[in-house]
């Protein structure tokens, strides 16, 4: 390209560059779902076709960018963990952040019409993302933590909530001043003495998230899938917060230079 006179204003572009040797992680919500879920009339307090849509988007982003070692999501979010070495788009925040937010964007609303035949769109809907850096494995996992626990801690309240006004008769304002100061174990039992619901027995789709990573290995075929490992998904429902995941896939989180030290020693 022939160069003018006016290239000097490439002066003025910030430098975005993440720091090296940590992981990035780009977290995706929805701008404004409460009205958007009230206004195409989503079922309270989950919505499958709604999680299933948000899995859908989400399943493409990480197919697209190969770079993406785990995701998680729950209600109209999602968190896709880098590879702390990537190198994508020479990890220029900007670019990382404006591809994987309009890429999930787009598919969500591509995808609109598979999860909802019946319900047109009413206006577009819109996501913000941010990119945060994590410095080790340790700190990572408390950041997934806390968004699993987060999803635990809402899904309880508004199922609670949502029963007390679907099933029990309360107003919203209502529900709102009953559960007000209580604790786990108090919305547990108004689950159980008024409504016979052990909120445990529900579905785990609801109160862990979903989990998506490569499969790889035995997972392969555990996915009945034919394709590359790169290009299989496998959705999980499943805790993130104990151990015992982590110790089940070591792989994801393990850099090259572990992977290489493992190698030598077989």
């Amino acid at each position: 390209m022939a160069k003018s006179s006016f290239e000097y204003v490439k002066l003025f572009e910030r430098s975005d560059v993440l720091l090296p040797q940590c992981w990035p992680v780009v977290r995706i919500d929805g701008r404004g779902f409460h009205r958007f879920s009230d206004v195409h009339g989503f079922r309270k307090p989950n919505d499958d076709r709604s999680l299933g849509l948000m899995n859908k988007a989400a399943t493409s982003v990480m197919k697209d960018f190969k770079d993406v070692v785990i995701a998680y999501g729950q209600s109209d979010e999602y968190s896709f963990v880098l590879d702390k070495k990537t190198n994508l788009y020479n990890r220029r925040e900007s670019k990382i952040l404006s591809n994987m937010v309009s890429l999930f964007t787009s598919c969500f609303t591509f995808h609109w019409s598979e999860f909802f035949p019946t319900t047109p769109l009413k206006y577009a809907p819109s996501f913000d993302g941010r990119v945060i850096l994590y410095p080790s494995k340790e700190v990572l996992r408390d950041y997934l933590s806390w968004r699993q626990a987060d999803c635990h801690i809402n899904n309880l309240y508004n199922t609670v909530f949502w029963a007390l006004v679907q099933e029990g008769g309360l107003t919203p304002n209502e529900a709102q001043v009953k559960l007000k100061g209580t604790n786990a174990g108090g919305k547990n039992e108004i689950l159980f003495s008024q409504f016979g619901v052990n909120y445990n027995n529900l579905s785990q789709l609801y109160r862990k998230g979903t989990v998506l990573m490569k499969a790889l290995g035995s997972n392969l075929c555990a996915a009945g899938d034919g394709d590359k490992p790169s290009d299989t998904i496998l959705s999980l429902n499943e805790d993130i917060i104990r151990d015992d995941f982590w110790k089940a896939h070591p792989e994801i989180l393990r850099d090259e230079g572990e992977n290489l030290a493992k190698k030598n020693q077989q």
